[in-house]
């Protein structure tokens, strides 16, 4: 059974950085594809970002793309978030999730992180 814990989270004003951790306990091949989604309240759990361990793969929602940047450091088995130039419309419960499909669909995945909190105030 794989488990993912993420870390990192917490309040910032906009503008700010933050940036998430997602550690592992084990990898195998049902955890090549790394993901990062976020749900907002009130909203639908949506995609933010995938890669593989190797780096590749590197995908990106639209509202993040040039602020938010994956990362992977494989002697950790951790993959980071970093978030900068933060928006109050960032501001969502941050899942770490793992699979071995290339996709942005949440149901292609198949562990997850317990959710980390991002609060960014105007």
């Amino acid at each position: 059974q794989v488990q993912l814990v993420e870390s990192g989270g917490g309040l910032v004003q906009a503008g700010g950085s933050l940036r998430l951790a997602c550690t592992a306990s084990t990898r195998t091949w049902r955890t090549t594809l790394m993901a990062w989604f976020r749900q907002a309240p009130g909203k639908e759990r949506e995609f933010v970002a995938h890669m593989t361990w190797s780096g590749d793969n590197t995908n990106y929602a639209n509202s993040v793309k040039g602020r938010f940047t994956v990362s992977a450091d494989n002697a950790k088995n951790t993959i980071y978030l970093q978030m900068n130039s933060l928006k109050p419309e960032d501001t969502a419960v941050y899942f770490c999730a793992a699979g071995s499909t290339l996709s942005i669909e949440e149901d292609r995945y198949s562990y997850w992180g317990q959710g980390t909190q991002v609060t960014v105030s105007s």
